[in-house]
């Protein structure tokens, strides 16, 4: 195959590159083939012809090679794109925002736990360590601390809180407890946030403002740096804790449901954990294939969904949450949130106790969210790409108030379009405390190339629909990602324009991750690329 290189780099200088690469990390650890490469693909291709991936990849050991992979990149003008375990499937893996970029991988080789302290409940790592690593760690050497993971277990702790993902621990917010970073700016320069910055601070894993202003953030879905290091706090293993299901009927219902849940959850008491409500089809889709209810063209019709709901014992929404603490605090919170949500008509309540997963295939996301949510890491959620053949799924996730008419708003207008578009409409609510994250899984045959582009047309069609509404997307594809930095375009793109004067100031090359969520350097800006 032909070779695949960045935008305006020649062939003489991307070799000299490359040579130079393998002098700092081994030429082993440089691949340049694109068999080699296939595993920095997006693993969930969109768009009829999908985007091209990686010209090389590099994996350091140790920041410095980290430094100096960044330096070399600066001499010869080689955009990087800079990943941790890439598994950000549904939002482009590991792929390149830029065709042509190498990758440096720094979940391969930089995967050391470096310190977990189990009386102040931190630890301390590097990008390649996976929620798994970090639970079979705390299991063997510090038993009492307990992490947050997010649906899917085997993506990188670091990665996932730079890219503001969340989890449904009471410490779900993964961003709010990052506890200080390590980070090689676009320079080659190593810089350490908050109290890391002071020489012999004992204290950095434990206040993350440190002195003068707070930079952790620019840090996160940015191109301005490669984080090496990352601290996170983690909660201490509560007394007991149960897991819940509440069933709702109508699909109206969820606006009902969503002013109920606002007030139990914003003092994080009785709902203590992020509740997560979501539609049949995403909790029958983790336990079946789409064929045992519907073999034909365009979305599920409606007895479909309704056996789907019989067969599994399951509402159109079904609400899952947790909560935590001495057993009789464990039962008063399960009876004030039973009571609440029960006014609810023909709603039904059940726990972990009634529903036994070993003979109830209703009462699979039941037990997988109370693993997920007592930090124990999963990948069932995977099982939900078998839902059709060659399934992969492109996310449309706009934020809104947690009001229930903001919720109905949005469920309406995604399914309509769905519907038009011939997609089933997979959906959760995630509630925060003041916030509410309406995620949209629109599945699609990777191997279909209509259906690649159809789904990439949904995503184009919602995203700009939502911002008409005020509604904004708090991560996305890559292809989608231009798209989205536009649409928060208050004061006539204030933001985005802040955005690139940081990046040109921080990265006068453009060799940090060009087009990191819509922010290119001044070296590719207005090229369409």
């Amino acid at each position: 195959m032909a070779r695949v290189l960045p935008p305006g780099l020649t062939e003489s200088d991307f070799d000299a590159a490359i040579a130079r690469f393998k002098d700092v990390v081994g030429e082993k650890h440089v691949v340049t083939e694109d068999g080699d490469l296939a595993r920095y693909r997006d693993p969930y291709p969109v768009g009829g012809q999908p985007a091209e991936g990686a010209s090389a990849a590099v994996s350091p050991e140790t920041t410095e090679q980290v430094q100096e992979i960044v330096r070399i990149a600066n001499e010869y003008g080689v955009p990087l794109s800079p990943i941790s375990t890439g598994k950000n499937n549904g939002y482009g893996g590991g792929q390149p925002r830029l065709s042509g970029a190498v990758v440096v991988d720094t979940g391969q080789r930089m995967d050391r736990i470096l310190e977990v302290d189990e009386k102040f409940g931190y630890a301390l790592l590097e990008p390649g360590v996976s929620y798994f690593d970090l639970y079979e760690h705390l299991q063997a050497n510090a038993p009492s601390l307990m992490l947050d993971c997010p649906d899917l277990g085997w993506g990188s702790v670091v990665g996932n809180t730079l890219d503001r993902g969340v989890g449904y621990t009471p410490y779900g917010d993964h961003l709010m407890w990052q506890t200080g970073l390590e980070v090689v700016l676009p320079t080659g320069e190593v810089m350490r946030t908050g109290m890391g910055a002071v020489p012999g601070s004992n204290t950095w894993q434990l206040f993350q403002y440190g002195f003068g202003p707070f930079p952790d953030g620019l840090f996160t879905q940015s191109n301005l740096g490669i984080v090496t290091k990352m601290g996170i706090a983690l909660m201490q293993r509560p007394p007991a804790s149960e897991t819940f299901v509440v069933s709702f009927d109508r699909e109206e219902d969820l606006q009902q449901v969503v002013d109920i849940m606002l007030p139990l959850r914003i003092n994080m008491a009785p709902l203590q954990n992020v509740p997560v409500l979501r539609n049949i089809i995403l909790d029958a889709g983790v336990v079946s294939k789409r064929t045992e209810w519907y073999d034909g063209d365009g979305p599920l019709p409606p007895e479909a969904i309704e056996e789907m709901k019989s067969e599994l014992g399951l509402g159109y929404w079904n609400l899952y949450g947790t909560v935590y603490g001495p057993p009789p605090v464990v039962e008063t919170y399960l009876g004030m949130i039973k009571d609440a949500f029960l006014q609810v008509p023909g709603s039904r309540f059940a726990t972990t106790r009634d529903r036994d997963e070993a003979t109830d295939r209703g009462a699979h996301v039941l037990h997988d969210r109370h693993r997920i949510n007592n930090g124990i890491p999963s990948l069932d959620e995977m099982k939900l790409m078998e839902f059709m053949p060659n399934g992969g799924h492109i996310g449309f996730s706009p934020v809104s108030a947690p009001d229930g008419a903001d919720a109905m708003k949005q469920a309406l207008m995604v399914r309509r379009r769905a519907d038009e578009y011939r997609k089933d409409y997979a959906a959760q609510f995630v509630v925060g405390l003041r916030e509410m994250h309406h995620i949209g899984l629109f599945l699609f045959d990777t191997t279909d190339a209509a259906a690649r582009q159809e789904t990439l047309d949904l995503a184009r069609v919602l995203i700009d629909e939502a911002a008409a509404e005020g509604y904004g997307e708090y991560r996305t594809h890559n292809a989608l990602m231009d798209q989205v930095m536009g649409t928060y375009d208050w004061g006539d793109g204030a933001l985005l324009r802040f955005h690139e004067t940081v990046k040109d100031a921080l990265d006068p090359n453009s060799i940090m991750a060009p087009g990191k969520s819509g922010i290119w350097g001044r070296k590719y800006r207005g090229q369409g690329l």
